[in-house]
């Protein structure tokens, strides 16, 4: 199960193979937004309180293109291949 906080790594789209910390979840919609993964463009307008322009930011990935990573095993392999 992917939870807030965990690591995970993207299996498809323009993003693949990276890794990155769930963010958060949006469980009615099966989708989650991963640190610096799927980052899309937004316009902003200007306010009185903020000033405008083209940020960029992550946008959410459904949860079927990710993949939990388990730190410890993880480690293991990468010592059994030595």
């Amino acid at each position: 199960m992917i939870k807030k906080g965990l690591k995970v790594r993207v299996l498809s789209g323009k993003d693949k193979k990276k890794e990155g910390e769930v963010i958060e979840i949006d469980r009615p919609n099966n989708r989650a937004k991963v640190k610096d993964i799927n980052m899309v463009k937004r316009h902003v307008k200007t306010t009185k309180e903020k000033k405008g322009g083209i940020f960029s930011k992550e946008s959410f990935i459904h949860l079927s293109n990710l993949k939990l990573i388990d730190e410890k095993t993880k480690n293991k392999k990468t010592e059994a291949k030595k």
